[in-house]
């Protein structure tokens, strides 16, 4: 059976909703994101792009390019919510689908054409969306979820396309090479250096050669260039918490132990957002003391999957906790209220530097380990891979 992917992108997601609170700000150029001197932008209009500003770039460049743009501190609440409204029309309408990020969604709609057209079928349900919400949106619809994807890009802005069985090879062909999802600045400076600047080119070019220069991503590369990409549609399925806890091998009322602890469980879990793609705005620490006594507190803070944001909540909870003066026995940590976002909505009050040193460490730990990289007061505290000090249980 031949297969039909409808990927479904919500234009500008964040400016879109802001100007669904606020008819002012329509037709004008606007950037969502930190307002402080080093923040960074995390979305911006149509009209803004204009001036050559995009996403993660400084907040202070993006006003000397364009002083007259209006600035907005993001607010992921409220974009949550609207993500939230998109998901449940898509979940009673489509058969199987899949949200990828807070803004985008891909749905399976292989087979449906022995009832009805599904380029027609994907019309109606995006006319719905933006009837319901008032959100522009924009599809693509082909074969994979490559083509897509990029159908997506080139319909918008607010806008949709069809790319037939037969016709993904020649649809691809004159598009910039950057436009293939996995092709990043890096992949793309190599391809550049190579005279590659179109998938036309890569399209020509042996497998095998891009396998000796790129290796498998090489492979990989090729084959989406060549509109092929078998990467099935996964079931969407929203996990609401992380956490982690262990029980120590000895009750202790070592408080800087305890801290140590602590703060290896947040910056691992912060971690697995990240590499998840997820972000969190409720944190909650639980000790439990030796005679069996469990406290929680949990505190909401605005959507980050950054250490030193959550760090500074755990710290601040368990010493709000820690007040019998006994001995502990077991000391946890719990992210809820996940949505999916990773670094974009971080953008809202974090330096560039701050985010790239993330993806660097991020980068180093994807490589050589999770505990790869740490900080210096977690390193008598190994949670995990052995020669741990405390034994127990660790979940998440």
């Amino acid at each position: 059976m031949d297969r039909s992917i409808v990927h479904i992108d919500l234009d500008t997601f964040f400016v879109s909703v802001e100007r669904l609170l606020d008819s002012r700000l329509n037709n004008k150029p606007v950037l969502v994101g930190g307002t402080n001197g080093r923040g960074v932008v995390a979305a911006c209009s149509y009209e803004a792009r204009r001036y050559g500003i995009h996403s993660a770039m400084p907040m202070g460049m993006a006003q000397r390019l364009c002083p007259e743009a209006i600035v907005i501190r993001g607010d992921g609440g409220m974009y949550s919510k609207f993500s939230n409204m998109v998901t449940e029309i898509i979940n009673e309408e489509s058969p199987l689908y899949e949200k990828s990020s807070i803004d985008e969604f891909y749905i399976d709609v292989s087979g449906m054409d022995r009832f009805f057209g599904t380029y027609k079928w994907a019309q109606e349900l995006r006319s719905k969306i933006m009837k319901e919400t008032g959100l522009p949106i924009s599809f693509g619809l082909s074969t994979n979820k490559t083509v897509a994807k990029v159908g997506t890009s080139e319909a918008k802005p607010n806008n949709h396309i069809n790319i037939p069985k037969g016709y993904e090879k020649d649809f691809l062909a004159p598009l910039a090479v950057k436009k293939i999802p996995m092709v990043g600045d890096k992949s793309y400076r190599m391809l550049l250096s190579m005279g590659v600047k179109y998938v036309k080119t890569v399209q020509e070019i042996p497998v095998e050669l891009m396998e000796s220069i790129m290796g498998k991503n090489g492979i990989v590369l090729w084959k989406k260039a060549q509109g092929i990409d078998n990467t099935p549609v996964e079931p969407y399925n929203e996990r609401k918490s992380i956490s982690s806890s262990i029980t120590l091998d000895k009750d202790t009322i070592d408080t800087r132990q305890l801290k140590n602890i602590l703060t290896a469980m947040a910056e691992k879990l912060a971690y697995q957002l990240r590499n998840e793609q997820k972000l969190t705005s409720v944190i909650t620490v639980t000790i439990r003391y030796s005679d069996f006594d469990t406290r929680t507190r949990q505190h909401r803070i605005p959507y980050t999957s950054l250490d030193h944001t959550l760090i500074k909540t755990v710290m601040s909870l368990f010493d709000q906790l820690y007040d019998r003066r006994l001995l502990v026995r077991l000391v946890g940590v719990r992210y809820s209220n996940l949505i999916s976002g990773n670094y974009q909505m971080n953008l809202f009050e974090d330096t560039s530097e701050m985010i790239n040193l993330y993806q660097a460490m991020d980068s180093i730990r994807n490589r050589f380990g999770n505990t790869a990289i740490r900080r210096v007061s977690t390193l008598g505290s190994r949670i995990r891979n052995g020669g741990s000090p405390f034994q127990g249980n660790l979940s998440a």
